[in-house]
């Protein structure tokens, strides 16, 4: 079946009659199926041009389909929906509803890159699978997932004090998530580590889960940091015809 027909065979497009007699003859079941005839009236020709403006979608239009970083994509080996030369296709051809479909799980690329390794055309489709991420998103067509919200909590702490407190970025996470502070997982973890390190570490530690120490001099590189940031996010918002003021950010 060639690619483009692949949606054809969705659910939600098959049709399923039962006890339909024809002749007196039982034509029900999946035997007989049906599928729903469509005409695709939705072609979006800026979805292309508008991924590869935003970072890791630059060489998107490389792409000749040889399905090298499906084949060797982690995800796919647990969930064959996930399919970065399909969403490739999507792109490069307009189809916005095709892969809005699929919006749910475009951002469980894990960036193992082992696409990108495998790719003869140097497309990196591990940074174009974040560029579609990051293009939903800014599109509104996602909420913002639990790897999005632990980045954007991650790099936060790493701009404002040039270091990084393990013990904040969980606790920031699971408020963040609406997710209780006492998982059973992290109280065993405290407890074993509690047994096992120096008393001197331990209290550096908590030292730090207090005062979250900065780097020394860090105010000018916080500021050029946030400046960078400020530019990046406002260049993305442009290529996608957003706004790019404080109202829109």
């Amino acid at each position: 079946m060639p690619i483009h027909e692949k949606s054809l065979i969705r659910p939600e497009n098959l049709i399923e009659h039962k006890d339909l007699f024809i002749d007196g003859i039982d034509v029900s079941g999946h035997w007989s199926t049906f599928i729903n005839s469509r005409a695709l009236t939705d072609y979006d020709e800026s979805m292309q041009e508008e991924i590869a403006a935003l970072p890791g979608g630059e060489n998107i239009h490389r792409c000749w389909q040889c399905g090298s970083c499906t084949n060797a994509c982690t995800v796919n080996a647990l969930n064959p929906d996930f399919n970065p030369r399909y969403w490739i296709y999507l792109i490069r051809n307009g189809m916005k509803q095709e892969l809005l479909l699929d919006k749910d799980i475009v951002w469980q690329c894990v960036s193992c890159n082992k696409c990108t390794y495998a790719c003869p055309r140097d497309v990196n489709p591990e940074g174009v699978m974040k560029a579609t991420a990051h293009w939903l998103e800014l599109k509104g067509h996602t909420e913002k997932k639990p790897s999005m919200i632990f980045d954007e909590g991650f790099s936060q702490q790493i701009i404002e004090t040039g270091k990084i407190e393990d013990g904040l970025v969980i606790r920031q996470f699971f408020a963040r998530t609406g997710q209780k502070l006492a998982q059973n997982w992290l109280v065993a973890m405290a407890i074993g580590l509690a047994k096992r390190l120096p008393v001197a570490m331990g209290i550096k530690m908590g030292f730090a889960a207090v005062f979250h120490p900065r780097t020394r001099g860090w105010s000018r590189a916080r500021a050029a940091i946030k400046d960078y940031v400020h530019e990046r996010e406002a260049a993305n918002r442009k290529a996608l015809g957003l706004p790019t003021g404080e109202d829109g950010r």
